[in-house]
């Protein structure tokens, strides 16, 4: 048995096509073009390679792209009165801190100085709230972007026995929430979990993030289960080059899973269609007009 490859990339493409009309019907009907604010600070080269793409699928999908590089040793309150100004711009609907953060910044500080309704990452403790209480709420991307697939994957994700192995608070914790929302049954494993490879097997749905690669092994799997791998770990490919893969040994596990996300192309385009559609939402619930179909939890 070899799994179906979910493909990412594909469906990610999809996402931002929708973003696109629906954006494009919003300034001819309404003359309202949705903003997204991108604040970067200091020099972080893969930061800086996450926020140029941003940009550019941005503008592709016709919003406006604002952004705004800080250097490395920024005063942390020059940048919450940079957050403070893009919060009370109309003109913005979106709001993104790229992390991580310099050392002397306080992240939870800076994160929820930002607008919630502004929030497009998720992650100000009013959308985290929101969210635990199923709530309309900004949903953290990249746990978006994994229902997303398993929706298109699965249909109905009812009675569906979950597991979710990382239990960060960017994509562990919200996972658990937004598949408890679909009504499937959901288990949090962690390192620390006893018995673990046991504990997983149990699983119709697994979900990886856990940072180490190659850890989840087809052993661990169910037989047809569907495999949401959200690890994005860079190894050693010899010959001084690195390669990306993911939480999951892709080989041994697509033997035996019914569906697999591979690294790259799974998950991580997602994020970014993800962020886009947050933006898109975060303007039509500002001037009150319908929440664009298919786009949200």
């Amino acid at each position: 048995m070899t799994a179906t490859i979910i493909d990412g990339k594909a469906y990610a493409a999809t996402i931002r096509e929708k973003v696109a009309a629906h954006v494009a019907r919003l300034k001819d009907e309404m003359d309202i073009t949705p903003g997204l604010a991108v604040v970067l600070v200091g020099e972080d080269p893969a930061s800086q390679v996450y926020v140029r793409s941003k940009g550019r699928m941005t503008v592709e999908a016709g919003m406006q792209s604002f952004e705004h590089r800080l250097a490395e040793d920024t005063e942390e309150q020059e940048l919450l009165g940079l957050i403070q100004h893009l919060n009370a711009d109309p003109q913005v609907h979106g709001i993104l801190v790229q992390l991580p953060l310099p050392a002397h910044m306080n992240s939870d500080l800076v994160i929820n100085a930002v607008d919630p309704t502004k929030d497009v990452d998720g992650f100000h403790i009013l959308n985290v709230g929101r969210v635990a209480t199923g709530q309309a709420a900004m949903v953290p991307c990249t746990p978006l972007g994994c229902l997303m697939l398993l929706r298109q994957q699965l249909g109905s994700l009812e009675g569906k026995e979950a597991v979710v192995i990382g239990r960060s608070n960017i994509v562990g914790k919200p996972m658990a929430q937004l598949l408890l929302g679909d009504s499937a049954t959901v288990t949090v494993a962690h390192s620390r979990t006893q018995n673990l490879p046991e504990v997983v097997r149990r699983a119709d749905i697994v979900v990886a993030a856990v940072g180490r690669p190659g850890m989840v092994t087809g052993d661990w799997i169910k037989p047809g289960a569907t495999v949401i791998d959200v690890g994005i770990n860079r190894v050693d490919a010899g010959g001084g080059k690195t390669r990306l893969v993911g939480d999951c040994d892709f080989d041994s596990v697509s033997e035996v899973a019914g569906a697999i996300t591979p690294v790259p192309g799974g998950v991580g385009p997602m994020t970014i269609a993800c962020l886009l559609a947050n933006t898109l939402t975060a303007a039509c619930r500002t001037h009150g007009l319908p929440e664009p179909e298919g786009l949200t939890a």
